[in-house]
């Protein structure tokens, strides 16, 4: 049985496509559980009442993909 899980979008930082039934690959910052934000990048519907899998980056990961994509 899924465990009870709380979330909180402390800040909307992009929307990076939208599929046609309007479900939006974000990148967001977001407090699971109460616990401190961590940059996520996931699938959300519309009202973000649903959610599909995603990542999660601490602090030091994003700066690290961030200098990683720069670099490229």
């Amino acid at each position: 049985m899924a465990q009870e899980f709380s979330y909180e979008i402390v800040e909307e930082i992009a929307v990076l496509s939208e599929n046609a039934k309007g479900w939006r690959k974000e990148l967001n910052l977001v407090s699971w559980n109460d616990r401190p934000p961590k940059f996520d990048l996931r699938d959300w519907a519309p009202e973000h009442e649903k959610m599909g899998k995603g990542i999660t980056l601490t602090n030091e990961e994003f700066e690290t993909l961030r200098e990683t994509l720069k670099s490229m």
